[in-house]
């Protein structure tokens, strides 16, 4: 029985991550050159037809962007200058602010490079949840009980997610957000703010020093290119904010808190099947705070909100997911892409979402789970977090749902995996530049669909 907590990370100084830190770097440079070599011997083969550039859902620009990175370069150069200071120097609140508009700033700048249409329009395709509103609009309620009945003739994006997302942008334009510029705007605003909420939850679990430390990578995380504007940006911020609230109720034993808590995150497989895994994540923070019966039970109860209410309304979950792995069976699309490749390339995708600080700063980050299971104790919560969030990757991974496409999919996982940063020494501008160079390259080179 596990019976004590292993020594926190800010109870002693970061140790530097050393050779293995540089062994990781190493490995994902080469990771991600092998996934590109092999699936463009693969395409050129007719065996990976689903994307231009695997393992991205992509193609390569015909002509890289130069000129029209100049705003988001300065903006990198701004960043990586003055971030470490205002961590260093700015009180709490203050601080979460800035870093909230420094990551809304960066996120809109490198979308711009493709032109001010940009934000808005990878939600204008007619793969995507807009296209399927007219089939809403009349009866809210009656699609929803038809739902799954009426799934093959739904768009792409609707039909492989449950009802949920496509009530969103329903319930934006029946407040009169009509428009996919307004949904663009709701989920930027929405999938930037995950940066607050999983810095409070680091600073409830760990401590204010760890969760600084933090705060300069989550704001260069290069997984920022795909919050302008994939809808699994909102699916990252709901996430992130149902764990800090669960993190909330735990520390200070507040039971409001756990039932908001919980109904954000019984609203996540109502979003996506795929955010099934991501509950390891505040699975992991309850693991850390060891919270009492209250809390939880509170907690369970605002759960099962959401899947209540479905289930009233007519839309039973088990029948969405056998419906909508049906249709992806038989579609031709996804399910022909290659298991094997897309098992180990989708994490040289995950490797590109997080950046090189990340890699070099992972096998420090998780080798207190080592060491504290060898010692039957609590590994310390940011290893928790981190170790939470690959284990919901892996798990997708290997049930082979997520062939391709994990650009998007991964990013409610990324960003808690760039938690593990918290171990490079600061002011670590070096790294904070590796990041954004990482950005940068990828914006420049890949013409991204989101």
């Amino acid at each position: 029985m596990i019976t004590r907590t292993a020594p926190s990370l800010q109870a002693r100084p970061i140790r530097r991550t050393g050779r293995g830190g540089r062994v990781a770097v190493a490995l994902w440079v080469l990771l991600i050159a092998a996934a590109f070599l092999v699936g463009h011997l693969l395409r050129r083969a007719g065996l990976a037809t689903e994307d231009e550039l695997p393992p991205l859902h992509a193609e390569a620009r015909g002509e890289p962007h130069t000129w029209q990175l100049v705003p988001a370069i300065a903006t990198a150069a701004l960043y990586v200058a003055v971030l470490p200071v205002l961590v260093r120097r700015l009180s709490w609140r203050p601080l979460l602010l800035a870093a909230w508009a420094a990551t809304l700033v960066w996120t809109v700048v490198l979308a711009l490079s493709d032109g001010l249409d940009h934000l808005a329009k990878p939600l204008d395709a007619p793969t995507e949840y807009p296209a399927g509103l007219d089939a809403v609009r009349a009866d809210p309620l009656g699609w929803l009980r038809t739902f799954t009945d009426r799934l093959g003739g739904y768009p792409t994006h609707v039909r492989g997610h449950p009802p949920l997302p496509t009530l969103v942008f329903w319930a934006l334009d029946a407040a009169g957000l009509r428009g996919t510029t307004w949904a663009a705007v709701v989920i930027i605003l929405v999938g930037t703010s995950a940066i607050v909420a999983i810095a409070l939850t680091v600073r409830l679990l760990a401590g204010e020093e760890l969760a600084r430390r933090a705060l300069p990578f989550l704001v260069l995380a290069p997984l920022v290119l795909w919050i302008a504007t994939a809808m699994d940006a909102f699916f990252l911020g709901v996430g992130a904010w149902g764990t800090v609230l669960v993190a909330l109720a735990a520390r200070r034993n507040r039971a409001l808190a756990a039932l908001g808590g919980g109904l954000l995150l019984g609203s996540l497989p109502y979003l996506s099947y795929g955010l099934l895994p991501l509950f390891a994540i505040p699975a992991a923070a309850l693991i850390a705070a060891r919270p009492n019966a209250r809390v939880v039970v509170a907690l369970l109860c605002g759960c099962a909100i959401v899947p209540v209410a479905f289930t009233l309304g007519g839309f039973w979950w088990p029948d969405g997911v056998a419906a909508t792995f049906e249709t992806y069976r038989i579609s031709r699309g996804s399910a022909m892409r290659s298991y094997w490749y897309f098992l180990v390339a989708d994490f040289a995708v995950l490797g590109l979402l997080v950046g090189p600080a990340v890699a070099h700063a992972l096998p420090a980050a998780l080798a207190p789970i080592g060491r504290a299971a060898r010692d039957r104790a609590l590994p310390p919560a940011p290893s928790l977090l981190v170790g939470a969030a690959l284990l919901g990757t892996v798990a997708l991974a290997v049930a082979g749902v997520t062939r391709g496409e994990v650009e998007r999919i991964w990013v409610p996982y990324a960003a808690w995996i760039m938690v593990a940063a918290a171990r490079h020494t600061p002011p670590s501008r070096g790294w904070l530049a590796a990041q954004a160079v990482t950005a940068l390259l990828v914006q420049s080179l890949v013409l991204s669909e989101w």
